[in-house]
């Protein structure tokens, strides 16, 4: 009895292991090439947005910068779980297959959802939502494909342990865990529409790589679900065909959104990018930092307590050049009547003195 070894570019590893280094079956080769790359770019995106935070002097940019870390760990995830669909399917492989993809796609869509919720804000001149808040939206909206996952892994688990390759019913079981995803993708490309809905024109173009970004990701998923439901096939394709729906849509992620937000994080704003009373989004590096102001312009609706400047107190509308007290020069008593001489005094009445 003969048994077959090892594939050229193989050495002694198990069998599950043999696309990774298969050089007659080369698709595996290729695609953990370009996941490793992504890989690579995106920790580089990441430690550049911890570079970057002190550089950002907007205020609604600083905010979003935390879901943009998320959104970039979200990323690494998908190309990290491109090697578990390039080895073979087992006990292993297949509870991380069925859990990570939704959880970690709603993660990226729902970053993008929460910006694209914020843009509708600021193209209308109005203040974005915070920091925490942008968050707790964030991890609400993944938390739900979390719940959806555990269930189906838990009820499943010894199911998923069992199969080496995917039938039918686990074809339709993995597209069923993802309509929650699928909604979220749906309910993104919508709100991008409003968000080309306001006068701040310079907002609209961060809304156009959301835009385009779920529109190219629509396309992926619209394609890899199709391919992998169509009926009587082989179904050796099923891992290569969702290995390249996942390094795809991770390349989309980071081409079409990621290097485009890094550009415009640190490039410098123009007047007409706020409206005039909204002062959370004001660049810090308008504000000025040195000087002397002259608060005898100050507005009239200040009643705060009169500040102190030295040993002086300030009072709006007053100059504040040191006065000095000087003494009365000037004798303020009641003046007294007093006689004038006559003009007729001496006057001898025209007759000359002989």
């Amino acid at each position: 009895m003969t048994t077959e070894g090892p594939p050229r570019g193989c050495g002694n590893i198990s069998s599950d292991y043999y696309l990774l280094c298969d050089t007659v079956k080369d698709w595996g080769i290729v695609l953990e090439s370009l996941a490793t790359a992504g890989v690579l770019t995106t920790i580089i995106l990441i430690l550049a947005l911890f570079c970057l935070i002190c550089k950002v002097q907007d205020n609604c940019k600083r905010s979003l910068i935390p879901v943009q870390f998320f959104f970039l760990l979200g990323t690494l995830g998908i190309f990290g779980l491109t090697f578990a669909f390039i080895i073979k399917l087992n006990e292993r492989t297949a509870p991380t297959r069925f859990f990570l993809w939704g959880v970690l796609f709603a993660l990226c869509f729902s970053c993008l959802l929460v910006h694209a919720f914020n843009l509708i804000k600021l193209v209308r001149g109005r203040t974005p939502s915070s920091t925490p808040m942008s968050l707790v939206i964030t991890f609400s909206l993944t938390i739900v494909q979390i719940i959806i996952a555990i269930q189906y892994v838990i009820i499943n688990i010894e199911t998923l342990k069992q199969k080496n390759e995917m039938d039918q019913q686990s074809r339709d079981d993995f597209v069923l865990l993802l309509i929650y995803v699928l909604f979220l993708m749906a309910l993104l490309f919508v709100v991008c529409l409003f968000v080309f809905c306001g006068p701040y024109r310079r907002w609209k173009r961060h809304g156009a790589h959301i835009f385009i970004t779920s529109l190219f990701s629509i396309g992926i998923w619209v394609a890899w679900i199709t391919l992998l439901m169509k009926p009587n096939r082989n179904s050796s394709w099923d891992d290569p065909v969702m290995s390249v729906a996942l390094v795809a849509n991770g390349w989309v992620f980071l081409i079409l959104y990621a290097v485009p937000e890094f550009c415009f994080l640190t490039a410098p704003e123009k007047p007409g990018d706020y409206p005039p009373e909204n002062n959370f989004c004001q660049p810090k590096h308008m504000k000025k930092t040195y000087g002397v102001e002259n608060r005898a312009y100050a507005q009239e609706d200040n009643t705060a307590a009169p500040e102190e400047i030295g040993d002086h107190p300030y009072i709006p509308y007053s100059t504040h050049f040191q006065l000095e007290t000087l003494e009365s020069q000037q004798d303020f008593s009641i003046p007294r009547p007093k006689t004038r001489p006559s003009p007729y005094q001496g006057y001898a009445g025209g007759k000359g003195v002989k």
